[in-house]
């Protein structure tokens, strides 16, 4: 922004204050299952037979089906008897349920759960923590605890973390010569309280960007003791440029960070900082274009 056209007409302050719709009306549109529906019937639909499939108004249903269709989520074609609605090639392989890149179950993460916690970010910048006792009406001392405060949310936000992997894993597996570590081992579970058993690597995705320095620390260096000599930790990351310029979708991701969790996205050069407290060396980053990024270090 600053040349005199965005002065005169502010096309980015409008679209940043509208951003929240976007999100909303993709999020919408996956809970009501349109892409699901338009996938399963192998043929475009027109508005009234996707409203009565869906149990939902036509007029409501009508101005979601456009609004996708000026995001390019749906493509419309106007026919003597009405609009007919289908799905475009990228809502079919991320948008639907049944499809092995599937991005439906991050979708509802964000609507249900992020989306309300959003709701109290300022207060989340005045006190430098995160809200989901305003959000949830449940304890932000233990923000694993709120995430996972009913079976059913667990098994939500682990199908979400999936369905990102789905589409960024193989990136972060191929970053490095992974085959001289014989044995890998992905760290989960309770594991500030757990023992970590011995392995050559250990997989720590998205996990450090949870927890404040301290914690990440004490957590890197629990694993430096229980890893083997000449074997490694991987970090999975989104990291910042060093300046935190960016990447945007990065930053973003540090500001969810404030209203969920402990922690913060980091750059490469304090990642590595913790790693080389807790005794690793030889450290090596990899920035792979895409969500997730990768650092490895040696013991």
């Amino acid at each position: 922004m600053g040349s005199m056209e965005d002065l005169d007409y502010p096309q980015d302050i409008l679209q940043y204050s509208s951003g929240f719709l976007v999100s909303k009306v993709m999020f919408t549109a996956c809970e009501l299952g349109v892409f699901d529906l338009l996938l399963e019937s192998g043929k475009p639909l027109p508005t009234d037979a996707i409203a009565a499939c869906l149990g939902t108004s036509t007029t409501g249903m009508e101005r979601l089906l456009d609004a996708c269709v000026g995001l390019k989520l749906l493509a419309v074609e106007l026919t003597q008897e009405g609009a007919l609605y289908r799905n475009t090639d990228i809502s079919n392989i991320y948008l639907t349920k049944s499809s092995p890149k599937s991005q439906y179950h991050i979708m509802m993460y964000y609507s249900n759960t992020v989306y309300l916690c959003w709701h109290y970010l300022a207060d989340a910048v005045r006190e430098g923590r995160n809200q989901y006792e305003r959000a949830f009406h449940i304890s932000s001392k233990d923000p694993f605890g709120a995430m996972y405060r009913s079976e059913e949310e667990m098994l939500k936000f682990m199908a979400g973390q999936n369905s990102v992997w789905s589409v960024c894993g193989r990136d972060v597996l191929v970053a490095f010569d992974l085959s001289p570590f014989k044995q890998i081992y992905d760290l989960g579970g309770d594991f500030f309280n757990d023992s970590i058993p011995e392995a050559e690597l250990y997989i720590l995705s998205k996990i450090l960007h949870d927890w404040d320095d301290d914690k990440c620390r004490q957590l890197l260096a629990k694993v430096y003791k229980a890893c083997k000599p000449g074997g490694g930790v991987l970090l999975v990351e989104s990291l910042l440029n060093e300046d935190k310029s960016g990447p945007l979708e990065t930053q973003l991701y540090s500001m969810n960070m404030l209203v969920q969790t402990e922690g913060k996205e980091r750059t490469a050069a304090e990642y590595s900082k913790l790693l080389e407290a807790a005794g690793f060396g030889e450290i090596q980053v990899k920035r792979t274009g895409k969500l997730y990024d990768a650092v490895l270090g040696r013991k």
